[in-house]
């Protein structure tokens, strides 16, 4: 697949797209990324992406045109998504979703907001990675990044292992324990060390329900 990132700091992406499972789910040929520097799409010689808010108050908005001649640049095609505080938050089902795709474009704002014509009229979806303000798109871009090209082929050499992750067609998964067996006083479940695979799945199955009770009590 291809993913499009739109930002004003390319840079930002350079390193961790280049380590790890998102380095590695490229060199797969699973996925190309391509990085656009928003400012590339500006037509003053200041490169201006933002301007002030009409209606007055503090701070700056990114304005739409450098927004819409990217997109329109770039031929990007569904999904393209805006991350912002406003939108539906990011889960596995969406990685999902995305990773079944051909192309992604994900639109990082900065500064105080994004003008809403880029929201209404240019992106497909908006996307928050959760109920808390960023100081711009690019973490949660890289987020969202990471979840999506590790379920892509040749991203992880064992797949089962994903398929062991906390809401992977259920909620959370069971704590996770390796050696040595004692540290400190504190033990490894006995279940976990007896070799009784059935015992093991079923113990597994019980504390991931049981913490996904907790967490749904919690929220």
């Amino acid at each position: 697949m291809k993913i499009n990132i739109v930002t004003i700091f390319p840079e930002f992406f350079a390193g961790p797209l280049s380590l790890s499972i998102p380095d590695k789910a490229r060199e797969a040929g699973s996925v190309a990324y391509h990085v656009v520097d928003l400012r590339d799409y500006t037509h003053d010689r200041h490169r201006t992406v933002d301007d002030y808010p009409y209606g007055g108050g503090a701070g700056m908005v990114m304005k739409p045109g450098p927004f819409f001649e990217c997109v329109e640049a770039l031929g990007a095609k569904a999904p393209i998504v805006l991350l912002s505080p406003r939108g539906k938050v990011f889960s596995h089902a969406d990685a999902e979703r995305f990773a079944a795709g051909e192309e992604l474009t994900l639109l990082c704002g900065h500064y105080k907001d994004v003008d809403q014509r880029v929201a209404d009229h240019l992106a497909t979806e908006e996307m928050s990675v959760g109920d808390f303000v960023l100081s711009g798109g690019e973490p949660a871009a890289l987020c969202i990044v990471d979840a999506v090209v590790r379920l892509l082929p040749g991203a992880m050499s064992d797949h089962d292992s994903a398929r062991g992750d906390s809401f992977y067609g259920r909620g959370l998964s069971a704590p996770s324990y390796t050696r040595p067996p004692e540290f400190r006083g504190h033990v490894v479940p006995d279940v976990l060390l007896s070799g009784h695979h059935a015992e093991i799945e079923k113990w597994r199955k019980a504390e991931g329900e049981r913490l996904t009770r907790l967490r749904e009590e919690g929220d």
